[in-house]
């Protein structure tokens, strides 16, 4: 694999692959930092993880740090979900001077889905308005409107701007998908300049987001769910927002004496199907990032 980084891929037109990692419940960043190994050369850009599901995790920046530092082109996602906008802004320019170019904004889950429910959320800015904050900072201002208890014609100017690449998500099979494409045609005059979207299966309905998606400009990595078993499937149709495999998956996971090998052959002709549609792929292996390779290989990448 040529070394260019995630956002070189895309603005040349190369099919960009991805592969997104979660940062450890705890401290010990081992098992992470050997997954990401496994993966290079392999993938273009390790997308971490916020607070996935809202379950508390270690911070998506320090994981990206660490990738970063081990020669890796990290993905930060940052959720508005935790965040008011004088964190979301602070923690955008921290990532800039630890080096961190790509970030993928979600306005996030709430955390009545995750492990403290009790949890507030914050939604200050929604993930839009978030693409706009960094248009900001990478024009070199903030988005503050008084200072001093005066108010401020402008915002105010930086000592030094960022060079963000701001990426958000899309789910190309949202019923009905009319307010998610106005959302995307939102997101992306907002600055966004490629997408992540859901776990994709519907190929008829994709192309036909994608007609749409080309008309925009807008750069498409259609995601790759990998899944272990049947019974892996039903607990993510019924627990996880926003994500439903459909029943051909699960028919076929039943039907294979191995399900597991089957989830792994099932991404891999995604991945084959989707070159030619979209500028790349994102892979999701929940808990499998160890199986990353394997769907790589049956991808024949």
């Amino acid at each position: 694999m040529e070394e260019l980084s995630f956002r070189q891929v895309l603005e040349k037109n190369q099919f960009a692959i991805t592969a997104e990692l979660g940062p450890p419940k705890g401290t010990d960043v081992s098992r992470m930092l050997a997954h990401a190994d496994r993966l290079r050369g392999r993938v273009h850009g390790i997308n971490v993880t916020d607070n996935q599901s809202s379950v508390m995790r270690l911070g998506s920046l320090a994981a990206c740090h660490l990738l970063k530092e081990r020669g890796f082109d990290p993905v930060f996602q940052i959720t508005c979900r935790d965040r008011n906008r004088l964190a979301l802004q602070s923690d955008l320019l921290s990532a800039s001077v630890l080096g961190i170019r790509n970030v993928l904004v979600l306005t996030g889950d709430h955390p009545g889905a995750g492990d403290h429910p009790q949890a507030k959320a914050v939604y200050d800015l929604d993930s839009t308005q978030l693409l706009q904050v960094i248009d900001r900072l990478n024009h070199g201002r903030d988005i503050s409107t008084r200072f001093m208890g005066k108010a401020l014609p402008n915002s105010t100017a930086l000592t030094g701007g960022t060079d963000l690449f701001p990426g958000a998500v899309v789910n190309p099979e949202a019923n009905p998908l009319e307010p998610q494409v106005w959302r995307f045609s939102q997101k992306v005059a907002a600055g966004a300049r490629f997408f992540q979207t859901q776990a994709v299966y519907d190929l008829k309905r994709f192309e036909e987001f994608m007609s749409y998606a080309r008309e925009l400009g807008a750069k498409i990595l259609a995601g790759i769910l990998v899944v272990r078993s049947a019974a892996a499937v039903r607990y993510i149709n019924k627990n996880v927002p926003g994500v439903t495999v459909p029943d051909w998956v699960i028919k076929e996971l039943e039907s294979s004496p191995d399900p597991l090998e089957a989830g792994i052959r099932i991404a891999g002709r995604q991945i084959r199907e989707f070159k030619g549609l979209c500028a790349g792929v994102h892979i999701m292996a929940i808990g499998l990032e160890d199986k990353i390779p394997a769907v790589l290989d049956e991808a024949g990448i």
